[in-house]
């Protein structure tokens, strides 16, 4: 890797600036940094780090303080503005991805084994990283991984479509608590209007890749296949390669669960890794739970998530 991200210079004035204007907020609604914490939720030490202009914060952050302090979506507003990571430095293999997803119209992905780079969490992301590299390095690779995101979350970003194997909700990464934050994660992001996260269950029998892949179209009409070795990415915009992926993509999609349906199953992970529950003590979502979701969805217009507020989608 070339280039360590910075501190200092730009980036760190606008976090600083960032973090003062929050705290001016805070302490203007009466409300000290456990309290703001409690209502977010989150660790109180987030609080304290974002205010310091030493943590980037996440927008679903931001936009539960704008709810909570009343600020009428100014700080989400100036999140959108920050360049958050100006000194980010991808791996060689994987530039070139970086790139293309700097130019996106659209993004249509399935994952499995571990959560899409575009959908973690900050602590998800350190945590995978931590577990085959030094801590500078991780910080650094999860770094490079979380400025990609920003351009995505904008609600006038472009249109991300996500289909999650149920593996990528099983398989922990840094234990319950991260994954607990991570699933409210998947959650706040799916709010997005241009965000759309699908799950496709591991009881249903569905044809599914037989790897993780990304269908990527570029404001020139281009459109990629793209796929990952162990340090490696393969692209290809042969039309015939992208027409067999994206026929491949569009039955999945089909049989997964709506997402409606993935938010009330995204939210069952939640709540058991709330209760500190591994997968295996949770169980396997069985043909019994998903048809009575179903049946519940019919008669009430779909299932209720307790917690989080979803919009309609048809």
């Amino acid at each position: 890797m070339g280039r360590r991200h910075d501190n200092s210079g730009a980036a760190a004035t606008s976090a600083a600036l960032f973090g003062e204007l929050l705290r001016h907020h805070r302490e203007r609604a009466n409300l000290s940094q456990e309290q703001l914490a409690a209502r977010i939720p989150c660790d109180r030490s987030l609080v304290t780090r974002v205010e310091a202009g030493t943590r980037v914060p996440q927008l679903p952050f931001v936009t539960r303080c704008d709810g909570i302090l009343g600020t009428d979506g100014l700080l989400a507003r100036l999140w959108l503005k920050i360049n958050w990571y100006p000194n980010v430095d991808h791996p060689d293999w994987f530039r070139r991805r970086a790139d293309m997803e700097a130019q996106a119209l659209t993004l249509h992905e399935f994952q499995a084994l571990v959560m899409p780079g575009l959908l973690q969490s900050d602590e998800y992301a350190h945590a995978l990283f931590s577990r085959v590299l030094s801590a500078d390095d991780a910080r650094e690779r999860a770094a490079a991984r979380l400025s990609r995101q920003q351009r995505f979350v904008h609600p006038d970003g472009p249109l991300l479509i996500v289909i999650l194997d149920e593996s990528t909700l099983r398989n922990v990464i840094g234990g319950a608590s991260i994954m607990r934050k991570q699933c409210a994660h998947l959650l706040a992001l799916a709010q997005q209007p241009n965000i759309w996260v699908q799950v496709a269950p591991a009881n249903l029998p569905l044809i599914r890749p037989n790897t993780s892949m990304s269908l990527i179209t570029l404001p020139n009409g281009q459109q990629w296949v793209y796929s990952e070795s162990l340090d490696r990415g393969h692209f290809s915009d042969d039309p015939a390669v992208y027409a067999r992926h994206l026929r491949t993509y569009d039955v999945l999609r089909a049989g997964a669960l709506s997402a409606h349906e993935s938010a009330a199953l995204i939210s069952d992970f939640m709540e058991g890794y709330a209760r500190n529950e591994s997968p295996a003590q949770r169980g396997s979502l069985d043909q019994e739970q998903l048809q009575r979701r179903q049946r519940r969805q019919l008669r009430r217009g779909g299932p209720r998530i307790r917690g989080h507020r979803r919009r309609r989608r048809t």
